[in-house]
């Protein structure tokens, strides 16, 4: 039986050891504060896609807690803006986060989240703190910038705000893309979503880092909109960006949302969705809405998959070369 051992070698482990040591620097050196908050938590920021892992407190009634169902945070995003909203002017979190019904080559149910947050910082200096950090630990030259428009018409062949759902679903059937009737005749976005995976993503960041930004509106998640850039400054657009490299998705920041009232009727939209995909609804995350109602700053955060940052410092092709070990050895 040897599945005792590692999955990740020394050497790999030994530049994930630099990278986080100079990620720390990074941010130390800029006046952040390192933050803990809780992996448990009552309450969650609902996402349609995410499915975070529950347990149960103490299973005796004679607890004080007992029964208490907790939920393991698919990232520390609720619990930070809460430190935000509490006085944090520069704060950054390294920990474990955890996602259900995520396993493959890039995921793992259990993995490092890097989460910073930054009171005043616009989208665009968001972005620029972000290429900063990526030059530092990656040295793959200065970042591109890419609206989605603009990735959509050059690697696409299509205009994302002006398509409608047969165009999408005609180019995804031209392109060999496998999708159910239900998606190619209702959801849009899953068609976007679809042809950006497939199409767009392959061809992002091969020369030097990409920056995508100014996604959708209807894919804000929890990003403030506004209008786009010419010629997409007719359609409202997500103040929301990633970073890709080589391909591989590495970091998704928003410009935050902090209109309570909005927050709660995108969290209630996002539970009407998983009904509908028949996954159960979560509690929405009320502590968090309460912070915004509190004063939540103007502010941009960032999360940041510190797994595929080392895959992509090595040249890994699996999540599990650069952790000790994956979950079928956990």
């Amino acid at each position: 039986m040897t599945d005792w051992q590692p999955t990740a070698s020394w050497d790999a482990l030994r530049r994930r050891a630099e990278l986080l040591r100079t990620l720390r620097a990074f941010f130390d050196e800029r006046g952040f504060i390192e933050v803990e908050t809780p992996l448990l938590s009552g309450e969650v920021l609902v996402e349609r896609h995410l499915d975070p892992l529950s347990t149960v407190l103490f299973d005796d009634p004679r607890e004080p807690l007992g029964g208490r169902r907790m939920w393991l945070q698919t990232s520390p995003e609720a619990a930070m803006k809460r430190l935000v909203a509490a006085g944090g002017d520069a704060i950054y979190q390294v920990t474990r986060s955890f996602r259900g019904g995520e396993r493959g080559r890039l995921h793992n149910p259990e993995f490092t989240i890097v989460e910073w947050y930054r009171r005043g910082d616009t989208m665009h200096e968001g972005m620029a703190l972000l290429a900063e950090l990526c030059g530092e630990l990656l040295g793959r030259g200065d970042c591109e910038r890419l609206t989605y428009g603009e990735a959509f018409r050059r690697y696409a062949g299509v205009d994302p705000f002006a398509a409608d759902t047969s165009a999408l679903a005609a180019l995804a059937t031209a392109r060999g893309l496998s999708l159910s009737p239900e998606v190619r005749t209702h959801h849009r976005d899953d068609l976007l979503n679809a042809i950006l995976a497939a199409i767009v993503e392959p061809r992002l960041g091969q020369d030097r880092p990409t920056l995508l930004y100014h996604y959708p509106a209807s894919q804000a998640a929890v990003a403030r909109t506004t209008f786009g850039e010419p010629p997409d400054d007719e359609h409202r657009v997500a103040e929301r960006f990633e970073l890709y490299v080589a391909g591989l998705e590495l970091a998704n920041g928003y410009r935050e949302l902090t209109d309570a009232d909005e927050l709660e009727r995108r969290m209630g939209a996002a539970n009407d969705l998983r009904r509908a995909d028949g996954k159960p609804t979560l509690p929405p995350a009320q502590r968090l809405l309460s912070a915004l109602r509190a004063g939540l700053p103007d502010c941009t955060g960032v999360a940041l998959g510190f797994d595929r940052l080392v895959m992509a410092s090595t040249g890994a092709q699996s999540i599990d070369r650069v952790q000790t070990f994956g979950v079928e050895r956990a």
